[in-house]
């Protein structure tokens, strides 16, 4: 049973401030629970309803590490950060942040994204696509709040995260630097490749000027209607479908 204490503790877990004292972050639902348990990934707390913890006792053997809850459906929806009633909620440790990463491939590039359901996507996207690297400039929106990391759909497990000046990022690498822009050329006309960096800007605000500079290649998505612009993950999802060659 959960104590006063670790009831206040994961419900704290909503914040950055104190995800990052705890070096800790919630994952909840049943299917990211069950793969967040089927890796070694580190688990600090299991809380899940008594018929979930049966059905999935084999999966709860690979965390020995772990302290195990039973609780009941008003206590699991009391601490979820979610709007509907859920099965397990996870408390995770957060891997170490990255102080350099060496490109094998494409990274994704995120100037000031705030949107937690983009943010989600697009780390589903990487992962989709095999792409290992997402760089997030300090003021995007934190890549372990809880709904960032439902919408994820388990893509923590295989993306990693730098947070960086992209300017001085971007100034540092070989790789050529592709721009999503309203303005820019024709996708369809530009050439796969192995190998780059996809710069996606500000959900209103679009990139930064000094950001833009740097890019090598500006590429739009054709309009053939009357929408004025692209959610940010559906344009990352269109470009890396049309750009990544493997």
């Amino acid at each position: 049973m959960l104590s006063k204490a670790q009831i206040k503790y994961i419900k704290s877990l909503r914040t950055q401030k104190y995800r990052l004292e705890s070096r800790a972050f919630i994952a909840e639902g049943d299917k990211i629970a069950c793969e967040w348990l089927s890796v070694k990934d580190p688990i600090t707390h299991i809380v899940a309803l008594e018929s979930w913890l049966r059905q999935h006792d084999h999966l709860l053997k690979n965390h020995p590490e772990a302290s195990v809850y039973e609780v009941d459906e008003a206590t699991l929806l009391s601490i979820s950060s979610l709007k509907s009633a859920q099965s397990a909620l996870l408390v995770v440790k957060m891997p170490e942040p990255l102080l350099s990463f060496q490109i094998n491939g494409w990274c994704i590039a995120l100037d000031r994204l705030q949107d937690p359901g983009n943010m989600g996507t697009i780390i589903r996207i990487a992962d989709w696509f095999g792409i290992s690297l997402i760089v997030c400039s300090p003021d995007c929106v934190d890549v372990y709040n809880s709904k960032v990391v439902q919408a994820a759909m388990g893509g923590h497990l295989r993306v990693q995260f730098l947070e960086a000046d992209l300017e001085r990022y971007l100034e540092n690498t070989s790789m050529p630097i592709y721009a999503a822009v309203l303005n820019g050329d024709n996708l369809y006309q530009s050439q796969q490749a192995k190998e780059g960096v996809l710069l996606i800007g500000n959900e209103s605000q679009g990139l930064a000027p000094q950001l833009l500079k740097l890019a090598t290649n500006r590429v739009s998505i054709p309009r053939f209607g009357g929408a004025e612009s692209l959610n940010a993950a559906v344009a990352t999802g269109i470009i890396c479908s049309h750009l990544i060659q493997h």
